[in-house]
């Protein structure tokens, strides 16, 4: 995830979701790393395309880029895109790797 101080988006999503995303399947599945756009990207991120746009959450495995969901659209809608996200990731590989970020219902991870 891609933030920035003072995002109001970020700040939405760091209330409705940051607090289950840990506890949820994809949260285990793809877990969130945080990355200042205000600063330059790690080492391990300099390939991605940053947006001026926060927050900017991007799917990553292997040094690749898998997608991205542009801000925050809701609860909703996020669980949703990332639905899709996990998908291409499964896709692109066999599925059993875990990749990082960056389905409605929820499912608490046992």
């Amino acid at each position: 995830m891609f933030e920035q101080a003072g995002c109001a988006w970020c700040e939405t999503f760091d209330r409705e979701i940051a607090p289950i995303y840990p506890k949820t399947v994809e949260g285990q599945r793809v877990p969130l790393r945080r990355v200042n756009i205000d600063h330059s990207p790690p080492p391990d991120l300099v390939f991605i395309e940053i947006e001026r746009l926060a927050p900017l959450f991007v799917l990553v495995e292997k040094g690749q880029e898998i997608g991205r969901i542009r801000g925050y659209p809701g609860e909703d809608h996020f669980w949703g895109l990332l639905g899709v996200l996990i998908k291409k990731l499964d896709a692109a590989g066999t599925g059993e790797e875990r990749g990082q970020l960056i389905e409605k219902p929820l499912h608490a991870a046992g």
